[in-house]
C-alpha cells in the first residue's frame, strides 16, 4: 500500500521523504489555509520538487468549463500533478474529458460505493472515499472502502482507491488488510504508526541493562 501525506506543510513532506516512505501528497483548500498559503499554485510547485509521486491539487470551480480550465492549468504546473475534482455530475463530465487528455484526476468527497463506481466509469485515476467524515456521523467509513474495492475487483477497474480523511492508525491498518491501493495520512498519524508502548519499554530496558553492565 502506498502512503501519501495529507498536508500542505513543506517541512512535514521533507521529513516524511527522509523516512523513505513518501509515495505522494494530497492537499486541499483547508490544508492550504491552515498553512496561511495565498497561492495554491506556488505551493504545489514547491511540493512537486520534494516528491516524484503524485501530488493532488484541488480545483475550486464547480461548473464544467471552469473545471476544465482550472484542471489544465494545475496539471501544467508539474508532470506529477493530479487534479482533485468533486464527485458531482459536473465533476464526472470534466473527468471524462480530462482523462482522455492524459490528465490524472482524483475524484474526491466520495461517500458511497455507487459514487465510486461512477468515478471509475468516468475514467478517474484515483477515487477518494472520506472515511473519517463517515465515522463522524456514526457510520463505519471503512465499510465503504471494502465495498469499493470489491466493486473494482469485480470489473477489473484500474482506478486506484485512496483512503482519505484518516484519523488514526486503525484506519491505516484496516485499509492495508483490505488491500486499498493508497492511504493519504496526516503527518501526526504517520508518526503514530511507529509507536508501541512495548517497544518503548523494551528499549528502556535494554538501555538500562547496558548501563548497569558498563559500570561493572
Amino acid at each position: 500500500m502506498k502512503f501519501f501525506l495529507d498536508t500542505a506543510n513543506l517541512d512535514e513532506i521533507a521529513k516524511a521523504a527522509s523516512y523513505g516512505f513518501l509515495d505522494g501528497v494530497t492537499t486541499n483548500p483547508s490544508l492550504m489555509a491552515k498553512e496561511g498559503i495565498a497561492s495554491q499554485e506556488e505551493r504545489i510547485k514547491e511540493i512537486c520538487k520534494l516528491t516524484d509521486g503524485p501530488v493532488s491539487a484541488e480545483a475550486l470551480s464547480t461548473d464544467v468549463p471552469g473545471m476544465l480550465a482550472e484542471a489544465r492549468r494545475l496539471a501544467g504546473l508539474a508532470p506529477n500533478v493530479a487534479v482533485k475534482l468533486p464527485l458531482t455530475m459536473a465533476g464526472l463530465e470534466a473527468t471524462k474529458s480530462l482523462s482522455a487528455e492524459g490528465i490524472k484526476i482524483n475524484l474526491t468527497l466520495i461517500f458511497s460505493p455507487l459514487q465510486a463506481l461512477l468515478a471509475a466509469k468516468a475514467g478517474a485515476h484515483f477515487t477518494s472515499p472520506f472515511v473519517g467524515r463517515l465515522d463522524d456521523i456514526g457510520q463505519d467509513g471503512m465499510d465503504l472502502v471494502e465495498q469499493i474495492i470489491g466493486i473494482y475487483n469485480n470489473y477489473a477497474y484500474e482506478t486506484e482507491v485512496i483512503v482519505a480523511s484518516i484519523r488514526h492508525p486503525q484506519h491505516v491498518l484496516r485499509a492495508a488488510l483490505m488491500g486499498a491501493d493508497i492511504a493519504t495520512i496526516p503527518f501526526k498519524v504517520i508518526e503514530q504508526l511507529a509507536k508501541h508502548p512495548l517497544t518503548d519499554k523494551g528499549l528502556a530496558s535494554f538501555l538500562a541493562d547496558y548501563e548497569k553492565a558498563s559500570k561493572k
